[in-house]
């Protein structure tokens, strides 16, 4: 993957047959070059017949497990260099060491440094935004919109904590490498534009303010997040318990959206 004709002659004449005639030995008739071939194919299948087939799918699936085990122990091991020594100082030889895999096993699922990092960075990312999906525009969700909001404040911020020191990498490698910052813009941008969708969501309802624009409400609400996020597990900024500080943040969307719960029907 990466690390990055005609059968040679034996020298002898061929040796004509015996001429024909009274006292000699009538020589049996020669074999067509077709029914010759087709002899030899023949034996050829039975001297080697072919493998089952679920043996041959069986044989293929295990060395996909082991190789995609292989690949998620580099992962793994990447992450934790990373973390540990940053972006600049991580050697390719310290990920192998521990993820117990030859330096040439590094270079057959990944080319560089950078592409193993990228991959890190758009998983972080995923995990992050997971929140978005499983509770926001969660449409079997049955809990009201604050409910939502609170729970997907929660889930997220647990996990920013949980991604903290690679959250700051991802941050610092953003501004040299145009490949992580073209990624977070455009995820950025598509998670922006289905919040909004959301909010336009709530304002048919009626159950938010339909006064607001939903995309400038969605960009801000969205960078007051991520900023809050990074002063408080990154910089140490915010001084206060995971419960107090999603009660505040998820207030503050809700005041920004003039979020209503809808009245219980009786």
């Amino acid at each position: 993957m990466r690390p990055f004709g005609l059968s040679p002659a034996d020298g002898s004449a061929p040796t004509a047959p015996p001429p024909r005639g009274r006292g000699s030995e009538t020589l049996p008739a020669k074999r067509s070059s077709s029914t010759t071939s087709r002899s030899r194919k023949k034996k050829t299948a039975r001297a080697a017949p072919s493998p089952p087939a679920k043996e041959t799918a069986d044989a293929g699936a295990g060395r996909s497990r082991k190789g995609q085990r292989t690949r998620e122990r580099l992962l793994e091991a990447a992450k934790e260099i990373f973390e540990e020594h940053g972006f600049l100082n991580a050697r390719i030889a310290d990920i192998a060491v521990r993820a117990a895999q030859s330096h040439g096993s590094f270079w057959y699922y990944f080319d560089s440094k950078e592409e193993i990092f990228r991959e890190l960075a758009a998983a972080v990312d995923e995990r992050l935004f997971a929140p978005l999906d499983d509770v926001i525009l969660a449409e079997s969700d049955a809990r009201t919109a604050p409910e939502r909001i609170r729970e997907a404040t929660r889930r997220h911020l647990e996990s920013y904590r949980r991604e903290a020191r690679m959250m700051s990498l991802i941050e610092q490698v953003s501004h040299y490498d145009a490949e992580v910052n073209a990624m977070r813009l455009a995820r950025h941008k598509r998670n922006t534009e289905r919040v909004a969708e959301s909010i336009r969501q709530m304002q048919k309802r009626r159950v938010a303010d339909p006064s607001l624009d939903p995309m400038v409400a969605a960009t801000a609400l969205g960078a007051l997040t991520q900023r809050f996020a990074e002063l408080w597990f990154v910089h140490g900024v915010v001084d206060c318990t995971l419960e107090h500080g999603v009660e505040q943040l998820s207030r503050l969307y809700e005041n920004a959206l003039q979020v209503k719960a809808p009245k219980k029907k009786r």
